[in-house]
């Protein structure tokens, strides 16, 4: 599963660096091509609902196969599309396949480890982490030696565009890239990815899934006395904290040149120092999860992305600041998501259409907040929109957290305890019958 989500990593950020190179593949200015980033977020949310609904009807091992072996695929079709509707179609496709395996990756590790799972969550996420860090640096190995664009100017692709307008009928929608480094990038990524989908591929045909599907139906289902409240809130609590954390991500480059006064250079480190310690974090993540509790790490997180930055906002003109604020709340972020998947199955059992739906709320704020701030930005530009944005969201999670452990610690009353007592009595007589059957068989 690790090595999985490390690919899931890689093929989310191979778009960001590979994107010039794209545009130039399908003749088409970079500006007119972004929707291309529209079709995989829909696609994503498609394939978590997808995930979630067939996770609970089919072996996970072969779900999560069949879902790297498309992500295969389409990273090796992706330098071949010669047009852009056919790209966007792939990238859609693409995003439904990564939105599978993010889901059914959460929901499996709950189902092997239940609430012990918060190492292995925390595991999970530092591998997409170190591989959305990998994906720019292999980019740069095979794209670095050339000239990505060939030389043309955001005016040579629209007069290219409005040139061939009249050819669009003609244009073949497969073909040779015209930069065989590009070719290289995706198809070094999709060959590790296969070797992943034989891996899943072989756990799916050991016999031992049988046992391990008896170890998953022993394990004591639980339901919250606010089950489905819970589960909305934790939505929310998810929309806003991908969205800053994707929004800080993307916005702190060009908010630190024009708002802040830095150079490229600083401002592209700064850009990275937020990454950089974001995926350090995660990694250290897994040791700490082992010793602290899911909502000790998420009351901790919450202070920390609260004061840093608050920081942010009052100290917004100091690149001093800004370094140190940037650091502090990158490594804030670093473990909310693991830890709130962890948390939630302390107090009620998730599966996988319950995983889908806060999966597809953090999903929507990667896509709506980006959007508003984006506009934002650009009606009032000498205003930090970035930073609010950040603080805010940060106080929407810290007052949503207690709120949730509120309704989650609620005591069940009498019906629901006897309601829990025969489901836990089922699965018993249900794992016995399966570890049984099996050892008849064998």
């Amino acid at each position: 599963l690790c090595a999985a989500f490390l690919g899931l990593g890689m093929s989310v950020a191979i778009l960001g660096p590979t994107f010039p190179d794209l545009a130039v593949n399908v003749n088409r200015n970079m500006s007119s091509l972004s929707v291309v980033f529209v079709g995989r977020a829909f696609g994503y949310l498609g394939g978590s609902v997808i995930g979630g609904v067939l996770f609970d009807s089919m072996n996970p091992f072969l779900l999560l196969g069949m879902s790297m072996l498309a992500t295969t695929v389409g990273l090796y079709l992706v330098p071949f599309c010669k047009a852009v509707v056919l790209l966007i179609v792939m990238m859609s496709v693409f995003g439904v396949s990564m939105g599978i395996l993010d889901t059914g990756g959460n929901v499996l590790i709950l189902a092997l480890w239940g609430d012990k799972g918060a190492p292995h969550l925390q595991a999970l996420h530092f591998c997409f982490a170190l591989g959305a860090f990998l994906a720019p640096l292999l980019a740069k190995l095979a794209l670095g030696t050339t000239v990505s664009a060939e030389n043309h100017t955001e005016a040579d692709f629209n007069d290219s565009v409005l040139n061939q307008s009249s050819e669009a009928a003609s244009e073949p929608l497969l073909g040779v890239p015209d930069d065989m480094n590009l070719l290289w990038a995706y198809a070094v990524i999709g060959t590790y990815i296969f070797v992943v989908f034989i891996s899943l591929l072989a756990l799916f045909l050991k016999k031992s899934s049988k046992l391990e599907k008896a170890k998953v139906c022993t394990q004591r289902s639980q339901r919250a006395k606010y089950h489905n409240i819970l589960l909305c809130l934790l939505f929310l609590f998810f929309f806003f904290y991908v969205g800053a954390e994707v929004t800080y991500g993307s916005y702190i480059f060009s908010f630190a040149i024009t708002h802040a006064g830095m150079k490229e250079s600083e401002a592209a480190g700064l850009n990275s120092i937020f990454w950089g310690v974001f995926a350090s974090c995660r990694g250290l993540a897994i040791f700490f999860a082992a010793c602290l509790q899911p909502g000790t790490m998420i009351v901790l997180s919450n202070i920390s992305s609260v004061s840093s930055s608050l920081f942010l906002v009052l100290f917004n003109k100091s690149p001093v600041c800004l370094w140190i604020a940037t650091s502090v709340y990158g490594a804030s972020m670093a473990t909310t998501f693991p830890s709130g998947i962890s948390w939630i199955e302390q107090y009620t059992t998730i599966h996988g259409k319950a995983a889908a739906f806060f999966v597809i709320g953090g999903s929507l704020g990667e896509m709506a907040i980006p959007a508003v701030i984006g506009i934002l930005q650009g009606k009032y530009p000498d205003l930090p929109v970035v930073l609010y944005t950040s603080l805010a969201s940060a106080i929407a999670t810290a007052i949503l957290f207690p709120v949730m452990y509120k309704l989650a610690t609620s005591p069940l009353n009498r019906q629901q305890k006897e309601h829990r007592k025969s489901e836990d009595q089922k699965a018993l007589l249900s794992s016995s019958g399966l570890v049984f059957g099996t050892w008849l068989i064998r």
